[in-house]
């Protein structure tokens, strides 16, 4: 309807003022068909209330009860951009206890929808740090919320999984993408198979699957010795871990 009126407007109106209408309404079309980016994966700045609301849930991380009154009291007073701003970066710090409470309140909010890049973002920094329990949890309500990855993310998350050494929780979301209505690409396969150089067993069935869906395809496999390298490596990480 406004671009209408503006086309009936510019046919009366003056050269000069038909040139301001025409780039008004070019500039209405243009924002009204191109789709908005997730807030998931736009820049996040932090704005003066955003820091120093990190700063306190920092500080009072080891005093619940205080932590928990100021969640109450400052939290939920943050703006959208401010609050996903907060917790890119605790995310980016891998400060897991803040990300989990943030995450919690991130789902109650009112604009809060489901998002791809909001879970991808949260399995990332949980892989990154071993932490199973919440990992599971955070899969589980993607699963209620019918989040789809796509195969990109699938691949990107697992091998996030496999570069911190949790192979099995690596496969479980590797049997999901198996079963997941996206058509599969060899490019995440491909991904998926270089970080389990460590594992021989395991490439070799996403070896298997990997041909019998792409069998004009061709798998480079790495010399013998450097699944010794690696399986040595993993060794010492895990002596590292216990």
């Amino acid at each position: 309807m406004l671009r209408l009126a503006l086309r009936r407007a510019s046919s009366t109106a003056p050269a000069h003022t038909r040139t301001v209408l025409n780039s008004f309404s070019r500039s209405v079309s243009g924002s009204a068909s191109s789709p908005s980016l997730s807030i998931w994966r736009r820049k996040k700045e932090i704005g003066k209330e955003g820091l120093i609301v990190a700063k306190e849930l920092k500080r009072l991380q080891p005093d619940p009860v205080r932590f928990d009154r100021y969640i109450r009291s400052n939290v939920s007073r943050l703006l959208k951009s401010d609050l996903v701003a907060v917790l890119a970066e605790f995310q980016r710090q891998d400060q897991v206890f803040l990300c989990m409470k943030l995450y919690d309140i991130v789902r109650k909010e009112i604009w809060y929808r489901p998002d791809m890049f909001f879970y991808r973002d949260m399995l990332m920094m949980l892989a990154r740090n071993r932490k199973v329990e919440e990992a599971k949890r955070v899969w589980d309500d993607l699963k209620r919320e019918a989040v789809l990855f796509d195969q990109h993310t699938f691949g990107d998350i697992i091998r996030a999984f496999l570069d911190s050494g949790l192979p099995s929780e690596a496969m479980d979301i590797y049997e999901e993408m198996r079963q997941s209505p996206e058509p599969p690409l060899s490019l995440p396969f491909r991904v998926m198979l270089k970080g389990l150089i460590p594992y021989p067993e395991l490439r070799e069935k996403i070896k298997d699957d990997f041909l019998e869906i792409f069998p004009d395809m061709i798998i480079y496999d790495p010399p013998e010795d450097l699944f010794v390298d690696h399986e040595q490596d993993k060794d010492e990480d895990n002596k590292g871990y216990r």
